[in-house]
């Protein structure tokens, strides 16, 4: 009777003296854990590398790693391991300096001699074309950018906004491959830039001064083809490259964010993302379904230094998963 009753106390105390330890060692794994994920991608971006899947696809959304960081300290603290606590506290120091907005900034030192509206929009494989153009009508931009217009959405355009957009540049296509450069000013087509899916290319005379436009659309960085994504991000940088002394417009869904390497290639060509410039850097515009709570900024209006931008503002857009960008730009003469 003495032994079968104290059997059972010691068993207890003995698994009370256990718990606490063993929810200190549960806790620094979960952080550890989350810790290592988190630092495989931060160590990506300071590397300025977008390495393999799944580094390209947690890039784009890169802010948003703080909530496991977060999530891991809070750990740390459970378990009292002070080591992993000093590791989070990094971890969230470089995530604050990368979430900082990347690239020149700056006003055009020339004279102002154009005002100009652009705007662009992935239209998912034609589905928006009718809202696309009810936003058109209403918001009056210069330039329209339009990706993943198909045949159907290209009859559209042409039927709705020829009168109004008496210029354009296109590259025709199914389902992602066709796009379409919409313009109030006399455009001359350009070869553009080679893709899967178009990327068409044109100069514009706006208001007697000569203007570069590129519409981008490269492909996504699918675990499949990242090395394809890598490679039309560059040929867009290698155009942006190019001519330096003209000004410049390149717009569209990079499918990158400036956390990508490849994309902040594009941008040490000396161009500029009209959102940062007035303000509304890292407004995502992907995936639609889950703004404003969760997305990535992917869309973008690039410009060169000759141009300035007072107002960017992104529009919500049925029947498609993007939303639009429009900026307002002023050109400045060279200095």
């Amino acid at each position: 009777m003495d032994t079968a009753t104290a059997d059972p106390t010691v068993t207890g105390a003995g698994a009370g003296a256990g718990r606490p330890g063993g929810r200190r060692r549960f806790g620094a794994g979960c952080a550890a854990l989350l810790f290592a994920g988190v630092s495989v991608v931060v160590g990506c971006r300071a590397a300025d590398t977008d390495a393999i899947t799944p580094v390209p696809q947690l890039l784009a959304f890169l802010p948003w790693l703080l909530v496991p960081t977060a999530a891991g300290l809070l750990f740390t603290l459970l378990a009292r391991w002070w080591t992993g606590a000093v590791w989070g506290v990094v971890l969230l120091g470089l995530l604050a300096w990368f979430i900082e907005p990347y690239g020149k900034a700056g006003d055009p030192v020339g004279p102002p001699v154009a005002e100009l509206r652009v705007l662009t929009s992935n239209v998912q494989f034609g589905r928006a074309a009718d809202a696309l153009v009810d936003v058109v009508r209403r918001e009056e931009p210069d330039l329209v950018f339009v990706q993943e217009c198909e045949y159907t959405c290209d009859a559209t355009l042409k039927r709705e906004l020829t009168d109004a957009y008496p210029y354009r540049q296109s590259v025709a296509g199914g389902g992602s491959e066709g796009s379409v450069i919409l313009s109030r000013f006399p455009l001359r087509g350009t070869a553009g830039v080679p893709g899967t899916m178009g990327m068409p290319g044109a100069v514009a005379d706006v208001d007697g001064h000569t203007v570069r436009l590129q519409l981008a659309h490269p492909m996504p960085p699918l675990p499949e083809q990242v090395r394809l994504w890598q490679r039309e991000l560059g040929r867009l940088r290698d155009a942006a490259a190019a001519d330096r002394d003209t000004p410049t417009v390149l717009a569209g869904d990079f499918n990158a964010t400036q956390d990508h390497a490849a994309f902040r290639r594009i941008l040490d060509t000396g161009l500029r993302d009209a959102a940062r410039l007035a303000g509304a850097d890292r407004t995502p515009t992907w995936p639609s379904r889950t703004l404003p709570t969760l997305g990535a900024q992917i869309d973008h209006v690039l410009v060169s230094e000759h141009f300035a931008a007072h107002r960017t503002r992104v529009l919500p857009l049925p029947d498609t998963d993007h939303r639009a960008v429009l900026t307002n730009l002023t050109l400045h003469a060279a200095p």
